[in-house]
């Protein structure tokens, strides 16, 4: 039979609490893989448009592309991309808000009656892709940047 010394003592209280460090990191890890498992990967800050510049209006749903080579480059930080639908044809719901939150139209197109472009920025050249296309009887939007 062991011991009840304090040294055995030591040791188990010691690996009592390298077993909690443990399971703690694993818990981390976990909860941070589960967002790139997630249908709204690109979303590092939910409720909120592009990571926290403005509350999302209840009028947007979130989604993100569902390209592993968009999940691949957002993940690793390359690049960020937000996506939102809207109700109807609204190509310039999401342009509205970043230009309330600092960003300035550089350029923008209607390309055909389905499909509205731009490019946004603090900074010239534009820091922000914009594209709005329609999607059945609603508006797709996508904002992409480093």
């Amino acid at each position: 039979m062991p011991r009840n010394t304090p040294a055995s003592r030591g040791r188990a209280g010691a690996l009592a609490l390298l077993g909690a460090v443990l399971c703690a990191g694993l818990a981390v890890v976990w909860g941070q893989e589960a967002r790139w498992r997630s249908p709204l990967y690109c979303v590092s800050t939910p409720g909120t448009l592009w990571n926290g510049l403005a509350p999302l209006p209840p009028t947007l749903e979130p989604r993100c592309p569902q390209s592993q080579s968009y999940r691949r480059e957002v993940r690793t930080g390359q690049s960020r991309v937000e996506q939102y639908r809207v109700t109807g044809w609204q190509p310039r719901a999401v342009a509205d808000l970043l230009k309330a939150g600092g960003y300035t139209l550089i350029e923008d197109e209607l390309r055909g009656p389905d499909t509205y472009a731009a490019f946004l920025g603090r900074t010239v050249p534009a820091e922000l892709h914009y594209t709005a296309v329609r999607d059945g009887d609603g508006t797709l939007i996508t904002v992409s940047g480093p």
